[in-house]
């Protein structure tokens, strides 16, 4: 793992953008997230986008994941976020930019089409990720397994708590939701997660100092071979090991910049 550590939640947002720039330079396929915390880093892709530093063009988009018995239309679909909050502002061609079907008749065989469409696009290049208070990271709630693919997930009621801000009330968020497996999640050439805020402090620690466990999805990290995680000082204050994370990225080999 690389864990970067940086002052504040726009610092993340600019080292995040500089890491998926590369990829947008690369005509990568990117895995895409929602949520609050991705939001500044995308403003920031769009920012330079509009300033003709950054192109799109050339990319495919993959979304984590989608609610169930949500409409495209409606303002908190993840389709409609993604667009509204990213795509819909660069350069990228819309039919390269993919959710799950969530609404599809036929669920699993959305999810098996979704696998289909990812191995199609020579697989994920690089994943962006948020991580949830209770350490889930897409939709994969405690006791996911590893190896899980695409599939219905039932949301833990802390997430659906925690989901509410989005919505009128709590009784309106969707319980079900398709995502990415932690097994699909794995496959990605690069994980890049991101955390900011104290409330995430907990969850980071568990992920990235605590042991390897499906009760803990995000310490999957821990198993990938290239992960990035990019912090706050507050989403890393419950981080034994920080002093020698900031030593790591101070005295980064020049080949590793």
């Amino acid at each position: 793992m690389d864990i970067l550590v940086r002052t504040d939640a726009s610092a993340v947002a600019t080292t995040a953008a500089d890491i998926l720039a590369r990829y947008a330079r690369a005509h990568a396929t990117i895995g895409v997230a929602t949520g609050s915390t991705p939001l500044a880093t995308y403003r920031e892709l769009i920012r330079r986008h509009q300033a003709g530093e950054l192109s799109f063009a050339g990319c495919r988009m993959f979304a984590l994941d989608e609610y169930v018995g949500l409409d495209y239309s409606h303002p908190e679909s993840y389709h409609a976020v993604i667009h509204r909050e990213l795509t819909d502002q660069l350069d990228i061609d819309p039919a390269n930019v993919h959710v799950p079907d969530a609404a599809a008749d036929n669920l699993q065989q959305a999810c098996r089409d979704y696998e289909a469409a990812i191995e199609d696009a020579g697989g994920i290049d690089i994943q962006l990720l948020g991580i949830g208070g209770n350490g889930h990271i897409g939709f994969n709630e405690p006791g996911s397994s590893f190896d899980s693919l695409t599939r219905l997930k039932t949301l833990h009621p802390a997430t659906v708590r925690d989901n509410a801000r989005f919505f009128d009330s709590p009784d309106d968020v969707p319980v079900h939701v398709l995502t990415q497996g932690l097994g699909t999640i794995r496959r990605a050439g690069h994980l890049l997660l991101l955390a900011t805020g104290q409330a995430k402090a907990d969850a980071i620690a568990a992920a990235l100092e605590g042991p390897l466990s499906a009760s803990v999805p995000a310490s999957l990290v821990q198993l990938h071979r290239r992960a990035t995680i990019v912090v706050d000082e507050a989403a890393a204050s419950g981080l034994k090991n920080v002093e020698y994370y900031r030593f790591v990225d101070e005295n980064r080999p020049e080949w590793q910049q």
